[in-house]
């Protein structure tokens, strides 16, 4: 984080990017000394209403932060911004969203958490928009604008106002990451997968917090052990807020509509008696060996996820991490739930015997077992999300080239033979076939999760 006396000193002259955050209710007029440089401005967590009129002035701004303020309306003046293609405005108290206000550029745009009931028709007639978060808004239909947006790949509506599903929805060509819960859709779920499973509850006072593992948009991950569990667990404190992909309450439904299955990270146990009422979820703790397959999506990458450099996968290890995602994704889609975030990120692996588990149910909707056309449309467009991680898998696999491969992670395969080699080829065709198959730009002609798993599980040793 930056200061005003480092802005003001000249101290930052030819960065980049600038992050002030510091009760800020006027943009400093020293800003725009950074005009030839300045490609990020970060003004989240300060009292602003308005952005000045000379906001252009910063003609190299690319991504610009407004989070944690005070707007009500988003500010026409970033419509003037030719290279701006970012807009996060999370948190603050929009209720009105000028079609003036879009930029042509907009790739990226974050008003989560707001009290948007209207979008302008305009939005959808910006060709390079990729990533559309609208969760936490008062939303009672999208605008039918939004067919258009062919490069849709990620869309958060979660808690809204939404009362039905607009058919052009299940037809976007790449929409891949789509969360819906918490709308008034009038669905009904299925009898046996609704009802929340009858876990057994663990009381608050019962448990010994340990280490913060790990934080989420949603909640705090502790490892904490419990009177009467032999084994350690990993609690997650659920914050109670809304977050970028929607609600507590029903990323915690749709935990317990997923059920048990050995390649999902799922719940065990449920906290009860927390002093401030909190919900919590007890799970499995996943040994500290294991690692997440990716990080989450850059700035620059925007809905794709970021592997280490030089990042390399030998075939069977491949195959091995998209037989168990693809086996996961089956089961929760015979549940009746769609995962809404199916990404490398959310994936651990065994780094020694690779298996996978999914986790990570932020951006969950259980979906309607009385109209199986709509319910079956919605989970084609998650297919495309499993097509996107075997492109990533097939990338990651050195071949023809199996020595340079790892087999397990970060061991050098030995010498290799005709008949691996062999089996290699046909590891990696089968890969690089489903994911054609999966990132159709026809949803209706891509296979079901259910169908991907059997065809994996046919070149497993």
């Amino acid at each position: 984080m930056h200061t005003l006396e480092q802005l003001r000193s000249g101290a930052l002259a030819g960065t980049r990017r600038l992050d002030l955050s510091c009760g800020l209710t006027e943009l400093p007029h020293e800003v725009f000394a950074l005009a030839d440089t300045l490609e990020v401005l970060n003004l989240s967590g300060n009292r602003l209403r308005d952005l000045p009129h000379q906001l252009p002035r910063l003609h190299r701004l690319q991504v610009l932060f407004a989070s944690d303020n005070d707007f009500t309306a988003l500010p026409e003046v970033l419509g003037d911004c030719p290279a701006l293609h970012m807009v996060g405005f999370k948190a603050n108290r929009i209720a009105h969203v000028p079609a003036a206000a879009l930029p042509p550029a907009l790739r990226w745009l974050t008003l989560t958490d707001n009290a948007i009931g209207h979008l302008p028709d305009e939005l959808g007639q910006r060709p390079a928009l990729q990533k559309l978060m609208l969760a936490g808004n008062q939303l009672t239909a999208l605008p039918d604008s939004l067919q258009a947006a062919h490069r849709l790949e990620l869309l958060r509506v979660s808690a809204n106002r939404l009362s039905k599903v607009p058919g052009w929805l299940t037809e976007l060509p790449r929409l891949s990451w789509l969360a819906l819960a918490g709308n008034a859709l009038g669905w009904t779920f299925a009898e046996d997968f609704a009802k929340e499973v009858p876990l057994p509850e663990v009381p608050w006072a019962s448990l010994t917090l340990g280490p913060l593992l790990g934080e989420g948009a949603s909640g705090y991950i502790h490892r904490v052990q419990a009177a009467g569990w032999p084994q350690p667990l990993a609690l997650k404190l659920f914050k109670g807020a809304v977050t970028s992909d929607g609600l507590p309450q029903d990323e915690l439904a749709a935990c317990l509509a997923a059920g048990q299955h050995p390649t999902l990270t799922t719940p065990v146990a449920r906290l009860s008696q927390h002093p401030a009422q909190a919900q919590g979820l007890l799970m499995p703790l996943i040994p500290a060996a294991h690692i997440n397959l990716a990080g989450p999506p850059s700035l620059q990458s925007c809905t794709r996820d970021v592997y280490p450099p030089g990042f390399q996968l030998s075939a069977a290890l491949a195959l091995g991490i998209a037989h168990d995602v693809a086996d996961a994704l089956a089961h929760l889609h015979q549940r009746g739930v769609m995962h809404g975030d199916l990404y490398a990120h959310n994936i651990l692996i065994d780094p020694v015997h690779g298996q996978a588990r999914l986790g990570d149910f932020g951006a969950a909707t259980r979906l309607p077992m009385n109209t199986p056309e709509l319910r079956q449309s919605l989970l084609a467009l998650e297919v495309r999300a499993l097509g996107c991680l075997l492109e990533e898998l097939v990338l990651a696999v050195q071949h023809p080239s199996p020595a340079s491969a790892l087999t397990p992670w970060g061991q050098k395969a030995g010498p290799s033979s005709t008949a691996d080699d062999s089996t290699a080829d046909a590891a990696v065709q089968t890969l690089q076939a489903l994911a054609r198959a999966c990132l159709s730009e026809q949803p209706r002609q891509r296979p079901t999760a259910a169908e991907v798993a059997q065809a994996l599980q046919t070149l497993k040793p």
